[in-house]
């Protein structure tokens, strides 16, 4: 018998798997589908689960939570007394099962001693990274599967201060996860862990310090009183929905239209078929809504409220979509022309980014006389700078953003924050049009300042076994046969994560990376141009990142697809 079918087995007659879920095991009659459901344990990766919900060791269902709980559970009781008494705190989003895992997980860790927070419903992603540190707490974890389909859902561990778990510590933690079996989960009964102290709600002052820290990231806070920005805000069926507004609101921005189709909590994300605020699509009514009240701006938070998208008039008075980076560099030259015109720039300021996302970002950094510091990809590689900054003192945090639509402006939150980013882009918005201006002129004026960067990624999705093979064959193939040339033109750098080498074909020595070790593998052209290739850490898919520097907007875009086509005709994909 397989190892996989031995486990399907194992499930159907482990006393510790209800009849419901033994129920739905058994009704399965493609050999294929139970393998895809047993033929490993879902990963509890460096960034925690994220799976489809289903019954099965490769998805997401209240065993893995209980199993991953466990695991950490083990952790914190193995870093002494203090660890266990300070606690974890616990968020979820509005997706399937997302309320049943978070109280799961609490009453695993209740069961193993360990107090617990938990909110009273929904919460965004930053609000749970802030809560770590209202309480004071030893880690925390979120239920989310972040802009995913609605079949998926996931959990991802945070630390201390706030941020992802970073290595080493991570590694520690999936170690744990991968000793335990349902047999030695504990869990605890709600009221005797509530009685003892243990499970405890959050109250709403968690909510009012967090819109407080996230009000005071404003520059120009007169700015918004009195401004007549008409502004759209989509939470696509999200948790941003009640701190975005009020955030707004509080600001002074006084004309919020809400999508009303979007505006309240669904699990099936019913009026989007992507929950995501990098597809233009899932702002078909934000639009509709915007071109009916005459608004000047658009913005949209993903379901956690990590990510936002912004989408601005252009010069014909359609819609423009803001891409990722856009954004970013948009706020990254707010955020320091206002500090340092108000005299408030630090002389050791910080901006950090990601190695995929544009090099415009050091361009202007440099230009105010700001550090910028690169990380690999994920924002808790941006949480771990700001952690290494507080403990040095060597700089102060301002900014930081990555491609894929995530920033952070401030340290209250130590990973992606659409709340504070929706705030700051209307700051923004407000700013630039009490001077005739609006956010695409702000971006023209910054492309005519420092250059023409244009940037496009390519997902490819790889799904099930077999996809993961392919993943596997494309990452091994580009290590053992670099490309030379793209479109004639020289390949001069290849850096490679995962050995931690960058090697130069123009022969010079080789170097170390000075990153954690990741499966990524970036290459510089001799035109300055840069492609990165990566798997994704939370979707079966291979990414491909482009990016280039143009004379003028089309010099740009002519190069970009250029190079884009050039590179998937080497990879052959």
């Amino acid at each position: 018998m397989s190892e996989y079918r031995a486990e399907y087995e194992r499930w159907l007659n482990d006393e510790a798997i209800d009849e419901k879920t033994k129920q739905e095991l058994a009704s399965i009659a493609d050999e294929n589908e139970i393998k895809e459901r047993f033929f490993k344990n879902l990963e509890f990766g460096t960034g925690g689960l994220r799976g489809v919900l289903g019954a099965g060791t490769n998805r997401m269902n209240i065993y893995t939570v209980r199993k991953a709980t466990q695991g950490l559970a083990n952790y914190i009781v193995k870093q002494g007394p203090e660890a266990v008494s300070m606690g974890v705190a616990i968020a979820h989003d509005n997706r399937r099962m997302s309320r049943e895992f978070c109280v799961e997980a609490a009453l695993v860790l209740n069961g193993n001693g360990i107090k617990t927070y938990i909110f009273d419903s929904l919460r965004p992603t930053p609000v749970l990274s802030f809560a770590v540190r209202h309480f004071h707490c030893t880690a925390g974890a979120v239920v989310t599967a972040s802009h995913n389909p609605p079949e998926y859902n996931g959990y991802k561990v945070y630390w201390s201060d706030g941020g992802q778990t970073p290595y080493p510590r991570d590694e520690d933690i999936i170690t744990e996860v991968n000793k335990v079996s349902f047999s030695d989960i504990k869990v605890a009964n709600q009221k005797e862990a509530e009685e003892q102290g243990l499970f405890n709600v959050a109250g709403p002052e968690v909510d009012d310090a967090f819109i407080e820290a996230v009000k005071a990231q404003m520059i120009n806070p007169e700015i918004a009183k009195s401004s007549d920005l008409e502004i759209v805000y989509t939470p696509l069926h999200g948790t941003g929905n009640i701190p975005v507004r009020r955030a707004l609101s509080e600001a002074g921005f006084k004309n919020v239209h809400v999508v009303p189709e979007q505006e309240l909590p669904d699990s099936e994300f019913s009026t989007v078929s992507y929950p995501n605020p990098e597809d233009p699509k899932a702002f078909a009514l934000a639009r509709a809504l915007a071109d009916s009240v005459h608004a000047d701006l658009i913005v949209g938070t993903d379901p956690d409220a990590d990510r936002v998208g912004v989408i601005v008039k252009d010069e014909s008075g359609e819609w423009a979509i803001l891409t990722g980076n856009m954004t970013g560099v948009i706020l990254e030259e707010y955020i320091l022309s206002q500090k340092k015109a108000k005299g408030e720039l630090p002389t050791n300021a910080a901006i950090v980014s990601t190695i995929v996302s544009t090099d415009l970002a050091q361009k202007i950094a440099e230009a105010y006389g700001a550090s910028y510091f690169n990380v690999l990809t994920g924002f808790k590689y941006i949480g771990e700078k700001i952690k290494e900054f507080e403990a040095t003192g060597s700089h102060e945090f301002l900014f930081g953003f990555e491609e894929s639509y995530g920033s952070l402006a401030g340290t209250h939150a130590r990973d992606k924050d659409a709340v504070v980013s929706t705030l700051l882009a209307c700051e923004a918005a407000a700013y630039y049009a009490s001077k005739g201006k609006s956010l695409l002129d702000a971006l023209h004026d910054i492309y005519e300042k420092y250059g023409y960067y244009k940037e496009t990624i390519e997902s490819i999705t790889l799904k099930g076994i077999q996809g993961l093979e392919d993943m596997q064959k494309i990452m091994a193939g580009l290590r053992s046969a670099p490309p030379a040339l793209i479109n004639g033109v020289k390949v001069i750098e290849a850096r490679d994560y995962k050995t931690q080498i960058v090697r130069s074909f123009d022969g010079f020595p080789d170097q170390a990376t000075n990153l954690p070790v990741s499966d990524v593998l970036y290459y510089v052209l001799q035109d300055g141009s840069w492609f990165c290739v990566r798997p994704s850490g939370t979707e079966p898919k291979i990414k491909i990142y482009f990016g280039v520097k143009g004379k003028c907007a089309d010099d740009a875009g002519i190069k970009l697809n250029a190079l884009k086509s050039g590179v998937i005709a080497a990879m052959g994909v």
